[in-house]
């Protein structure tokens, strides 16, 4: 029985790109510019982008993931992402897959997402024409790890079922809301028709990776271009799978305890 590499597999984790985003998502937002420039190492870097249904195929069973693999993805659905966002990945041939919230993208209270310019459910299929895969990421983008059962029920399948009827084909790719899970959350996951679902523990993901919990990099307005040249190497994180420190299960016990008192809390 042959084992699974565990060469690195970067996977970036974006979210806004623009100059001036609102103050509470502004440490994970980079600017056009940032933007253009990481893109551009990503291509000189030689590695081959990939949507993450390929790197979901090969940590299932599927086919292999091509020589050094990396994974562009986006999170939420920010107004820039089908406009100036989308147009930069396609200039450079780079496919991408994007989970979006879908309370934040209609009108109203549907959304524990604060206040931000956000796109349209109307122009969801917009992405796809742009190389870029769709995934869910829940309805209102709560601490996922904390609901109760019918709360959790409620956020993977109504999410999927909102964008499968606005593509028209199945959605079997997910993002943990700030990566918060647990087994819990996977096994009801994998229940509501999910294949694969990226977390965050930034760190490198590999071809080892667990399908249900894939690690990604965080992309902080901090980051530079250099950063990413230095991920694409394979160095600069440690790489998955590994197991929760304690430090991170003590903090999911508190949370569900906060989540008891007062109800589902902000992903954030």
């Amino acid at each position: 029985m042959t084992t699974p590499s565990r060469d690195p597999v970067p996977v970036l984790l974006y979210h806004a790109v623009m100059d001036d985003p609102p103050a509470w998502i502004a440490e994970f937002t980079v600017s056009p510019r940032q933007f253009r420039a990481q893109l551009d190492a990503v291509v000189a870097g030689g590695r081959t982008a990939v949507p993450i249904s390929t790197l979901a195929a090969a940590l299932t069973g599927g086919a292999p993931l091509p020589p050094r693999p990396v994974v562009l993805t986006f999170d939420d659905g920010f107004a820039d992402l089908p406009g100036p966002t989308a147009a930069a990945l396609a200039d450079r041939a780079l496919p991408a897959t994007a989970y979006l919230t879908t309370g934040a993208l209609a009108p109203g209270p549907g959304s524990l997402l604060p206040p931000a310019p956000m796109m349209t459910l109307a122009q969801v299929p917009s992405l796809e024409r742009h190389g870029i895969e769709i995934g869910a990421h829940t309805v209102t983008h709560p601490q996922l790890d904390t609901l109760r059962p019918a709360q959790l029920d409620r956020e993977l399948r109504e999410s999927k079922t909102v964008l499968e009827d606005a593509l028209g084909h199945e959605v079997p790719h997910l993002a943990y809301p700030h990566g918060y899970n647990s087994r819990t959350v996977r096994t009801a996951a994998r229940r509501t028709g999910y294949t694969s679902a990226v977390a965050v523990r930034h760190a490198l993901s590999s071809a080892a990776d667990d399908p249900l919990r894939i690690a990604r990099l965080i992309l902080r307005r901090t980051h530079t271009a250099a950063d990413v040249t230095t991920w694409l190497t394979g160095r600069g994180a440690r790489t998955a799978p590994f197991p929760d420190s304690p430090t991170t299960t003590a903090w999911r016990l508190y949370r569900r305890a906060h989540a008891t008192l007062r109800g589902p809390r902000f992903a954030g």
